[in-house]
């Protein structure tokens, strides 16, 4: 069971304030996850016991090809350094062409042989050359946010989520150092999707896994898919809700105008999703101990639909 958040922290204001989770997830059409044992800082590619030079340029590579790069661990206790391979996953998000590999390397550092661009491409038969061992993975697997020297929001509500999940989904949940969101939490990743859903319980969490497992997603907390910008996401969430849309590979953004996304089913139909942004009122923290300020929120319309192919 999720504890209940305490008073002070950002997602109880979150919370209180009903604030919509829509378009907040991070923006990645591919991820990149090693597993890295022991403490991590609120950089934790830089401030583990990962090599901070591999880490930081590492990310900065990620970063420039639109691929999301994070530390995991498995779930219970560490010890602060351990001898051992590190467990990676690579995953393409993108409908149509998402898919989750996994492997071992005996060091963090052989990840700089990957192909970044055929990653954020979905070029699956390109990312398997670029680093041997790799092997396609056929469960979705979920990212807890943990990291405490982040936020503490993520510590408090995270780790008692990833305790829950790994007893009823044990191998399929790893702790993370960073989602993004720290206001929702606890949230998670489910990738290769990308889905990103916050406010989560052990339960609607283990009903995402099995809807992904299904190629279905559960709009219940869904922050938005990391394949799209956040405006992208925010409409693609508010076409689900319309239509009752759950698989995951039905919508594609295909077009962002100044106040409008445009959105298609895969059977021809498309809409149009008003978007906007407005200052927060009132003005909350976007992370514990920051002061509150009036962040922008985003807002959708009903959706309008156009005509079908």
């Amino acid at each position: 069971m999720t504890p209940a958040p305490a008073a002070g922290l950002c997602s109880t204001f979150c919370r209180v304030l009903q604030e919509p989770l829509p378009g907040t997830a991070v923006v990645a059409t591919g991820w990149v996850v090693v597993e890295q044992p022991g403490p991590w800082g609120a950089k934790a590619p830089t401030q583990s016991h990962l090599d901070p030079v591999f880490g930081g340029k590492f990310d900065d590579d990620c970063k420039k090809a639109d691929v999301r790069f994070g530390l995991i661990r498995s779930p219970g206790r560490h010890a602060d350094a351990v001898r051992r391979s590190h467990q990676v996953f690579v995953a393409s998000t993108t409908p149509g062409r998402s898919w989750l590999l996994g492997g071992c390397v005996a060091d963090p550092s052989e990840l700089t042989a990957l192909d970044l661009g055929a990653v954020a491409r979905g070029d699956r038969t390109a990312v398997l050359p670029s680093l041997p061992g790799l092997k396609t993975v056929d469960d979705p697997i979920v990212l807890v946010c943990t990291n405490g020297k982040r936020d503490e929001c993520c510590a408090i509500l995270g780790r008692p989520l990833v305790a829950g999940l790994a007893e009823r989904v044990p191998g399929r949940v790893w702790e993370a150092n960073h989602l993004g969101g720290h206001r929702f939490a606890p949230t998670a990743t489910y990738l290769p999707a990308g889905t990103m859903h916050g406010h989560l319980t052990v339960d609607t969490a283990v009903e995402i896994l099995a809807a992904a497992d299904r190629g279905e997603t559960v709009l219940t907390g869904l922050r938005g898919r990391s394949t799209w910008t956040k405006r992208g996401q925010a409409a693609e969430v508010a076409v689900r809700e319309l239509i009752g849309e759950l698989d995951l590979d039905a919508l594609e953004v295909v077009g962002e105008a100044a106040d409008t996304v445009t959105v298609q089913h895969a059977d021809g139909r498309s809409w149009t999703v008003p978007v906007t942004s407005a200052p927060a009122d009132p003005p909350r923290p976007d992370s514990c101990g920051k002061e509150p300020f009036a962040m922008p929120i985003l807002h959708t319309g009903t959706p309008v639909p156009g005509r079908a192919r």
